[in-house]
């Protein structure tokens, strides 16, 4: 089969299992009793996360550190620059300021730990366990502030988010049983998708970092694409950019967090020296735009679509 159509095959795999999978656990959710604000804390933004999850773990096992872990800052740099600056060009992006705050400084502290992590001591089980154990905290104080404050707009936009799930009166056992089938076919999607990914590299002559930090990053990336754009479409641009901050909240602090983990690994220098600037950079410069007049307008998203392309075409020149 040829690599390009088994990486494509790969992402469509991805997407159906994510689905399946998020639709399951979220019914087995609601039926343990798990509130709207707790879900769409929790598996909607795991859901949306998974493709990137199960590759980088694929990656990782298949020895592939570049893919693994520049899936991961590939996808958290797509979501800042690309995605965040298409939403904005659709519709200005509203920001609220208490809830974005709290994420904002969140996504910053987690973005700058995980570059002195791969500075110093590597993504080891130790870091592993310190980034999980820095997930379920943020999920601890995010989801106790917004319930003591039903009126936070942040709560609002997880409770709506959790909402959109649908629902059924299906029997516990098929959830259940789909919940393990989508995550059965999560992982099938993610060996196409990595084989595929290391044979283009080969055959292209590049490294599977660069492969990782565009071809699979983008395209795990693609359920926050849609979720963004679709939000912004629908004039409910403040969901977009929730999207985003959380998604690269769960990339670092879960994906690379559960794949040091299952399989220690060290960053690719390449990694160190530039890419994870850029994801520093860029989150900066949301930060940036969101606070200094309150929205993201299009002029800045704008500027922030043009900014990925000047990045991926600074990779694309270097690949070599």
């Amino acid at each position: 089969m040829n690599d390009w159509v088994t990486v494509g095959l790969g992402l469509v795999i991805l997407a159906v299992g994510a689905e399946v999978l998020i639709r399951g656990a979220t019914e087995i959710a609601r039926r343990l009793g798990l509130s709207e604000l707790l879900i769409g804390l929790t598996l909607v933004g795991f859901g949306t996360s998974t493709p990137e999850l199960v590759s980088s773990v694929e990656a990782a096992v298949q020895g592939s550190a570049g893919i693994a872990v520049g899936n991961v800052v590939g996808s958290n740099v797509a979501n800042l620059l690309l995605i965040l600056g298409l939403s904005a060009l659709i519709a200005p992006i509203a920001v609220e300021p208490r809830s974005f705050r709290r994420d904002s400084t969140a996504v910053l502290v987690v973005t700058l730990l995980a570059i002195v992590v791969s500075m110093t001591i590597g993504l080891t089980r130790f870091a592993g366990f310190i980034f999980l154990a820095g997930l379920f905290g943020y999920i601890a104080i995010a989801y106790l502030a917004e319930r003591q404050a039903p009126d936070h707009p942040a709560t609002e936009r997880h409770e709506a988010a959790a909402a959109e799930l649908p629902r059924g009166p299906r029997p516990i056992l098929l959830d259940i049983a789909m919940a393990v089938v989508g995550l059965g076919i999560l992982m099938a999607g993610a060996r196409f998708l990595v084989s595929g990914a290391i044979n283009i590299a080969h055959a292209m002559g590049v490294s599977e970092t660069i492969i990782g930090l565009t071809i699979v990053a983008v395209g795990t990336s693609l359920p926050e694409l849609v979720t963004s754009v679709m939000a912004a479409w629908r004039g409910r641009s403040a969901l977009a950019l929730g999207n985003v901050v959380g998604s690269n909240l769960y990339n670092i602090l879960g994906i690379l967090g559960l794949t040091a983990v299952i399989q220690p690994l060290q960053t690719p220098p390449e990694i160190i020296r530039f890419d994870n600037w850029v994801m520093l950079a860029a989150t900066v410069a949301m930060v940036f735009f969101a606070l200094s007049g309150r929205r993201i307008s299009r002029v800045e998203g704008g500027a922030l679509v043009l900014a990925y392309g000047a990045y991926v075409s600074w990779l694309v020149a270097h690949a070599s």
